[in-house]
């Protein structure tokens, strides 16, 4: 039960948004407002423009998507397949000092730069 309240304060649902009933091009517009900064093993790394600390990114493979904080490395909300998880972790201990970069950047509403994928 607190999971779910915790996670609901973090990422509120569609219409705490104001995107319920929304035209769907209004939702869509709001995807766009979510750059890809990597992109390897079928996994996207994304960030939203000046998103709710702590410093995290969301990471989405297939239906499944988590938020992983930046410095703990750890799912904050949602869930990945274990294979996937342990990919993301991989690559996010190698590139934090740039994930952090990204951060900053998107919490300044500038587009981040795209970060080598894991090789």
């Amino acid at each position: 039960m607190i999971a779910v309240v915790v996670a609901r304060a973090l990422h509120p649902p569609l219409a705490a948004r104001g995107l319920a009933g929304s035209d769907p091009r209004q939702v869509v517009k709001s995807a766009s407002q979510m750059p890809t900064i990597s992109t390897f093993y079928g996994i996207l790394i994304r960030m939203f423009f000046n998103d709710h600390p702590p410093p995290h990114f969301h990471a989405r493979y297939g239906e499944f998507e988590a938020t992983v904080d930046i410095g703990a490395l750890e799912i904050i909300e949602g869930e990945l397949p274990h294979r996937a998880l342990n990919l993301v972790q991989e690559w996010a201990m190698i590139h934090r000092e740039e994930l952090l970069e990204d951060w900053r950047f998107c919490r300044e509403k500038t587009a981040p730069p795209k970060i080598e994928p894991l090789a």
